[in-house]
């Protein structure tokens, strides 16, 4: 009796520990099961932002004052990105036809040779590119394409094809940024956007006074073209990165702003160079603009002021006169603004859609002051040169990268003899 309750004690006890033994081999398989789910979520986040050319544009991030996804290049871990931007639209105008235009599809090329060596390309095709059986006039071109050494947060050196850092839509022209369908005048017939140049710039911090900088040595505008006293006299004066562009004259440029309050950028630029690439004396232009973005509960306003002053117009002009076409003029002074308005009116709401509704005044004077051979002022040539837009909309952010647009533009001339016009457009943008 006595060894055989002994032998059921053994049996129990034996059972009893393999019971605890496989209790503790369970819990134990249990962390590591959990702690192996750990890991594989923190590969599955690490690489979704660092997978080849895919990091995710944060919406939020700037490097010198470029959009997100120009930007994009400088915040990843990978040494390949890709990204870019695109918009459509569709318009009305009532004194023509309607009519749709793929306007824009950007992609960024960027690659970090080392973190201190990035190479960041642009490359845009515009209304739907080229088709030469159509005669269609689309495009496509490098807008920029350059070396930035990264020495410090004070100091650091671009190198190649690069935006000039004038205004505010110049280096952030992606459509996310600016509300209306299309870029506000004042920033494409006076401050030729989008405008890339050739040179060497130089960038950074000033220390911790919320102030940074740009200065520069670029390719000069080139005043004397056949738009001479007309409208786009300043816009074609380009001479940006298509074929080889005459690179006998440089300017200078720089450019200053202030980001110490939350909200708020103040700032200006200031460009100053030969006015003709050589092939006029003692001619020169000198550009300026202030500009200001303040932003706070919802409510936004910008705001830019530029001037050009053209010294010796009238040398332009006697050049021009002299011409197969002749044109016995040249803009020797131009001004304009634009004042823009919006308020989310979600802001206040639990929601990441946005919906800022909007109103902007954008007036020009491309030819405000006009000479000839002789340096007489003289008519403007272009009876749609100075103009006054005003324009009303309404935007959607389905996602903080994608956006739809609908405004109301009305455009106003001050010559009496030039027919004004009202358009309702349509567009959608993108940046990835």
């Amino acid at each position: 009796m006595n060894k055989t309750l002994l032998a059921l004690s053994t049996v129990m006890a034996l059972g009893s520990t393999a019971f605890a033994d496989d209790t503790s081999e369970i819990a134990e398989l249990k962390q590591q099961m959990a702690e192996l789910q750990e890991n594989q979520q923190a590969m599955i986040d690490e690489t979704s932002d660092s997978q080849v050319g895919f990091t995710t544009v944060d919406s939020s991030f700037s490097h010198n004052g470029m959009g997100a996804a120009a930007s994009k290049v400088y915040m990843t871990k990978d040494p390949l990105s890709i990204g870019g931007y695109g918009e459509m639209y569709f318009a009305s105008p009532d004194n023509g036809d309607n009519f749709a235009d793929v306007y824009r599809f950007v992609p960024y090329f960027g690659y970090k040779f080392s973190d201190n060596i990035i190479l960041n390309t642009e490359l845009e095709f515009e209304h739907g590119g080229a088709d030469p059986e159509s005669g269609k006039e689309g495009y496509a071109v490098v807008e920029f394409m350059y070396l930035d050494f990264l020495i410090d947060e004070s100091f650091n050196v671009q190198v190649g094809n690069f935006l000039t850092p004038v205004g505010l839509i110049n280096l952030r022209h992606e459509p996310v940024l600016f509300n209306t369908v299309q870029r506000p005048n004042t920033e494409k017939y006076l401050i030729p956007s989008t405008w890339n140049t050739n040179g060497i710039m130089t960038y950074g911090k000033i220390g911790e006074t919320g102030l940074s900088y740009n200065a520069g040595v670029v390719q000069a505008l080139d005043l004397n073209n056949a738009n001479a006293g007309k409208k786009k006299q300043i816009r074609s004066a380009r001479s940006g990165s298509v074929g080889k562009p005459t690179y006998n004259r440089a300017g200078v440029v720089g450019r200053l702003d202030y980001r110490g309050i939350s909200g708020l950028l103040i700032g200006g630029s200031v460009y100053y160079g030969d006015a003709s690439q050589g092939s006029v004396a003692d001619a020169s232009t000198f550009m300026y603009d202030v500009h200001g973005v303040y932003e706070i509960a919802g409510f936004k306003v910008k705001a830019v002021y530029t001037a050009t002053s053209i010294s010796g117009a009238d040398k332009i002009a006697t050049v021009n006169a002299g011409a197969t076409t002749p044109i016995d003029a040249s803009t020797s002074e131009a001004n304009g603004y634009f004042v823009n308005l919006e308020y989310d009116v979600l802001a206040s709401l639990a929601t990441t859609f946005k919906l800022p509704i909007f109103a902007q005044y954008d007036y020009i004077n491309p030819t405000a002051t006009v000479v000839d051979q002789n340096n007489n002022e003289i008519a403007s040539l272009d009876t749609k040169a100075e103009s006054a837009t005003t324009t009303v909309g309404i935007n959607f952010f389905p996602h903080e990268q994608v956006v739809l647009k609908l405004d109301y533009a009305m455009t106003d001339y001050a010559n009496a003899t030039a027919e004004d016009f009202n358009t309702i457009s349509a567009s959608f943008g993108f940046i990835f």
